[in-house]
């Protein structure tokens, strides 16, 4: 995955395609002193303030016409302490970068999600997650932040300083201010174990609670169209180190999972009638395989097919569910799904907006191709996920209103007196999180 860049004529583009902006201008700070000036001076002039990554998100959570906040030059780790066993980097690090560095002092995140393309700050204001037993999202994962509010000061905040700031802001939606530095508890580095092996959706749906207790991070995909599924599952080993070898990595993971898969994808998209048999067929493609290695280079895996993705968090309970009334949805619609539906877990923790605040919960990603009409296929997905007062993800599609979040998210009006007391005249605001948050 690359990261988006402004086009010519000054409008940004995410990297799914489907959202763009034209900001009155964009700044690059090299300082957090540079940001909060930047801060200051746009509401002097009148203009609303969002920060971006690299543009991975769905939705247009940073989209502006005001001042585009870019923080390509506050990277970097500013500090590792061993003793609380915490890195803290600038915002703007991306996720790859980050995981290579605390490798080579031999630490590791418990749990990150399936890319690593994304910013820290990115990743972690729109609840990026992975799969767990136990361990949960990538912002739960942290311990301290730093953020530059509305009026251009610096406030950092944790457990024990600005607690009721840290409980909202580590998955903030770059509503309550712009994060400049993140505090990450780490551990030792360790080695994780992925059996990855196909298995029948029937099997696989009969058996969720069973895998799920079974191994400390359980995931699977399911092609539409057929009855199969490709499952993954990590746990920690004892070692020794067995990586996929170079030459199996690049025919299964590049060849077959992002050039082949490419291609199906144009094909599918020039004929549509053949997406059933394209699937039939991918999903076989893959075999199982069984390998060791570093937690990052098990988690994450590489995604150069581009596409347009709604994410749901229901009750653990409810996924098996949801996901046969999934599947009988696409068999009777007549609708044509080339991409595998993602399915994956994570433990309740205690971020205000997280997916999983409160609630142990399941996930149930739909993808479809750039370019490739989406609208009837997730409309119906949102129906059936919304009637189990599913979540969705922050940063990927929905059509959920602030009404509507209200009733899922029961701290909702305590994020939201939140804003009202770190940004009251609304610097931070776009039309999303209008729609999300309310005015």
């Amino acid at each position: 995955m690359s990261s988006t860049a402004s086009g010519k004529n000054g409008t940004w583009r995410n990297w799914g395609g489907n959202v763009s902006a034209r900001p009155a201008r964009e700044v690059e700070p090299a300082s957090v002193e540079e940001l909060a000036a930047a801060v200051r001076k746009a509401a002097e002039d009148g203009l609303k303030v969002k920060a971006v990554g690299t543009g991975h998100s769905f939705t247009s959570i940073a989209a502006t016409d005001g001042v585009l906040i870019r923080p390509q030059l506050l990277t970097g780790i500013r500090n590792i302490d061993r003793d609380a066993m915490t890195v803290t980097v600038e915002a703007g690090t991306p996720l790859k970068r980050l995981n290579m560095a605390l490798a080579r002092e031999g630490l590791s995140l418990t749990n990150m999600g399936d890319i690593m393309e994304q910013t820290v700050s990115g990743a972690t204001s729109t609840g990026t997650h992975g799969t767990g037993r136990e361990s949960a999202s990538i912002a739960a994962q942290i311990t301290g932040l730093e953020l530059v509010t509305a009026d251009g000061s610096v406030l950092t905040c944790s457990e024990k300083e600005n607690p009721e700031v840290f409980a909202a802001a580590r998955i903030g939606l770059g509503a309550l201010g712009i994060v400049t530095a993140i505090t990450f508890a780490v551990e030792p580095v360790f080695l994780l174990t992925a059996r990855e092996e196909p298995m029948s959706f029937d099997r696989v749906t009969r058996e969720f609670d069973q895998l799920w207790a079974e191994n400390e991070h359980f995931e699977f995909y399911w092609f539409p169209h057929t009855g199969n599924t490709n499952t993954k599952r990590n746990n920690r080993s004892a070692g020794p180190e067995r990586p996929v070898g170079q030459l199996k990595a690049w025919f299964e993971d590049e060849f077959l999972s992002n050039g082949v898969f490419q291609a199906a994808q144009w094909l599918g998209r020039a004929a549509p009638a053949t997406i059933p048999a394209i699937a039939q067929i991918s999903s076989k493609a893959l075999s199982a395989r069984t390998y060791t290695d570093i937690p990052y280079k098990v988690y994450t895996s590489p995604r150069r097919v581009r596409f347009v993705e709604m994410e749901y968090a229901l009750p653990r309970g409810a996924v098996v569910e949801a996901l046969r009334e999934l599947r009988t949805m696409v068999d009777r619609s007549g609708l044509k799904v080339s991409f595998p539906v993602e399915v994956r877990t994570a433990p309740a923790d205690d971020i205000t907006l997280s997916t999983a605040s409160g609630r142990d919960s399941a996930y149930i990603a739909v993808h479809m191709a750039k370019g490739t009409p989406y609208q009837r296929y997730f409309t119906a997905a949102e129906r059936i996920f919304t009637a189990y007062e599913g979540r969705p993800h922050w940063g990927k599609v929905h059509t959920r209103d602030a009404d509507y979040f209200a009733g899922v998210y029961p701290r909702f009006g305590e994020f939201t007196a939140l804003r009202d007391r770190l940004d009251p005249e609304r610097l931070f605001q776009n039309d999303y999180l209008r729609r999300v948050l309310g005015s």
